[in-house]
């Protein structure tokens, strides 16, 4: 991947899009005139792209009490990319993928796949807030790791899952859906992502990254996981996300605020072939050495540097109810 770090930007930044006089330009960056496109269709035409080297993930983990204490977690670097035309014209937005242990016995891949997009980037903007306007819709994926790196308890009942006739989640392909969208509006699946770091929550120092080229920011309430239809895969998929939120402090929980803050490097120019490959070739990083490809993140914060530290006896509480939901149902 092109990290950029050493170089300076490279020449043949020509800009334009949009247009002046536009309703999409700042403050207003309505994008509602341009189509919504899937992530992967218009790939060809990346030229340049802006990776974003501290990506800096903010949620409550007691929603709705007095005291919600909000976490920090800064993923792995260069975790999300935006990529676009020489003129500004974005066609495809990486988003975050990573690998999750829950007690050494449980190991999930959870990826935000951006299923559409649409919007703009300005590498000589006036204002440093300005460099991009973008929209989204994602969906998160859940699922677990080959079995192979999971605990003994559940490689003990591995084999049930794998053979059985109901499609568990045990590869992205049948992994567990959960819904996003634009928060305070279910019905709205589309979000924004906008210039300047977020101003929703005071932000701790060590989340800050001045030294950034440029900032953006994205907010998204949590929704419902999707339901199969088959009720045994659906009760499972439920005992899964409830062990997944007590491990990351109810990143996930339905109706919760997952935001982050992208602080970006400099502009550098797009990998086709790469770019194509990239979630392949995390993912497979995941899976073979529960890490990425890019190196480690931070481990989840209170503002006051404190770390997040989940409810480890209601962890093996509910995996050993997943253990025997499954005994019981197969």
């Amino acid at each position: 991947m092109q990290t950029n770090q050493d170089s300076g930007i490279p020449a043949g930044w020509v800009g334009g899009f949009p247009p002046q006089g536009s309703p999409m330009q700042y403050p207003t960056a309505d994008l509602s005139s341009l189509p919504m496109l899937g992530n992967m269709d218009n790939i060809n035409f990346l030229q340049r792209q802006m990776g974003v080297r501290w990506p800096e993930f903010s949620w409550e983990t007691q929603k709705g009490s007095a005291d919600p204490k909000r976490c920090y977690q800064q993923f792995a670097p260069y975790i999300s990319r935006i990529g676009y035309t020489d003129e500004g014209r974005v066609y495809s937005i990486i988003c975050p993928q990573q690998g999750i242990w829950l007690k050494d016995e449980l190991c999930l891949n959870v990826e935000v796949t951006v299923t559409g997009q649409r919007g703009w980037v300005n590498e000589q903007p006036s204002n440093k807030n300005e460099y991009l306007a973008a929209d989204m819709t994602v969906e998160g994926k859940i699922w677990f790791t080959p079995s192979e790196k999971q605990g003994d308890k559940i490689n003990e009942i591995w084999p049930l899952l794998q053979y059985s006739l109901p499609k568990f989640p045990l590869d992205k392909e049948n992994a567990i859906r959960v819904q996003t969208h634009l928060p305070g509006n279910p019905d709205q699946p589309i979000f924004p992502v906008r210039g300047g770091i977020s101003t929703l929550f005071p932000n701790p120092d060590f989340a800050l990254h001045p030294q950034a080229f440029a900032t953006g920011n994205i907010a998204v309430e949590i929704g419902d996981i999707k339901l199969t239809k088959d009720p045994i895969v659906d009760g499972f998929n439920k005992l899964v996300m409830d062990a997944f939120n007590l491990g990351s402090g109810n990143m996930l929980q339905p109706g919760n605020i997952l935001s982050w803050n992208l602080w970006f490097t400099e502009p550098g120019l797009v990998n086709i072939p790469e770019w194509k490959n990239h979630a392949d070739f995390w993912r497979k990083s995941i899976d073979a050495h529960h890490g990425s490809p890019t190196g480690d993140g931070t481990n989840a914060r209170y503002f006051d540097g404190t770390l997040f530290s989940p409810e480890q006896n209601a962890i093996d509480e509910i995996i050993q109810k997943i253990i025997d939901f499954i005994k019981s149902h197969i």
